[in-house]
Formats: C-alpha cells, sequence, structure tokens
C-alpha cells in the first residue's frame, strides 16, 4: 500500500512542479526546464526530481541547476498548498542522465552494425578472391 501511495504522490508532484515553473517561478535560468521523472521516498520524507534542459550547453545545465535548486523553497511551499498530506517532503533537483545514456548506447549499436556490415563486406571480398 504505502508503495502505491509513494507512486501516486510522485505522479502528482512531477504535475505539479511542471505546473508551478511554467507558472510561478520567474527565474529565467529554469525556463528550458521539464521535469521527467520523480521518486518519492517510502515515508514521503524526500522527493528527488529529475529534470531536463533544452540546452545541451554545460553552462546552461548548470545555471538551470542553479535556478533550481534557488526556487526549491518556492516549488516546496507550492507543493504543499497542492498536496494533501501531512508533511510536504523535502525536494531534490537532480538532472535526468537517461537520455544521454540511451544516446551513448544508440551510437554502440551503430558502431556495431558498422563493424558488422564492413565484416561481412571484407568476408565478400575474401570469397571472390578465392574463386
Amino acid at each position: 500500500m504505502a508503495k502505491f501511495r509513494a507512486e501516486r504522490v510522485s505522479q502528482e508532484i512531477l504535475r505539479d512542479v511542471n505546473d508551478i515553473l511554467r507558472k510561478t517561478v520567474k527565474d529565467p535560468r529554469v525556463e528550458g526546464v521539464t521535469i521527467t521523472d520523480v521518486e518519492v521516498t517510502g515515508d514521503l520524507q524526500q522527493a528527488t526530481i529529475f529534470y531536463t534542459t533544452l540546452s545541451e550547453l554545460a553552462s546552461e545545465r548548470e545555471k538551470a541547476q542553479k535556478g533550481l535548486e534557488k526556487s526549491s523553497g518556492l516549488v516546496r511551499s507550492e507543493i504543499g498548498k497542492r498536496l494533501n498530506i501531512y508533511k510536504t517532503p523535502e525536494i531534490f533537483f537532480e538532472r535526468d542522465r537517461s537520455i544521454e545514456y540511451g544516446n551513448h548506447i544508440d551510437q554502440l549499436l551503430a558502431q556495431l552494425n558498422k563493424k558488422d556490415d564492413f565484416d561481412s563486406m571484407s568476408d565478400a571480398e575474401s570469397d571472390k578472391l578465392v574463386d
């Protein structure tokens, strides 16, 4: 039952934080930020909020992180007003690295495909030389 409740609360936090960042937070550093996932501990005391940015520049990502950290008090306060739970979870923002990881896997697979194509071409050429 606790796991179901934690999942429900995390979905509510995800929806609310996206809305808060869009409508309430006026910091220009968080304009290109999208919340991708929220993980809440079983006791609902802490919530890790994963985000991505539109920009791939490290300096822009760092600015977004600082902007999110600066606005975390406002975000937590707004979450507390919207959620119907006894204590508002402490929030932490963390950059979502799953997209980067997926791109890395795609690159590795592409390299393997190129290698397989090269190996099959060299096998075909060696067969021609033998004939």
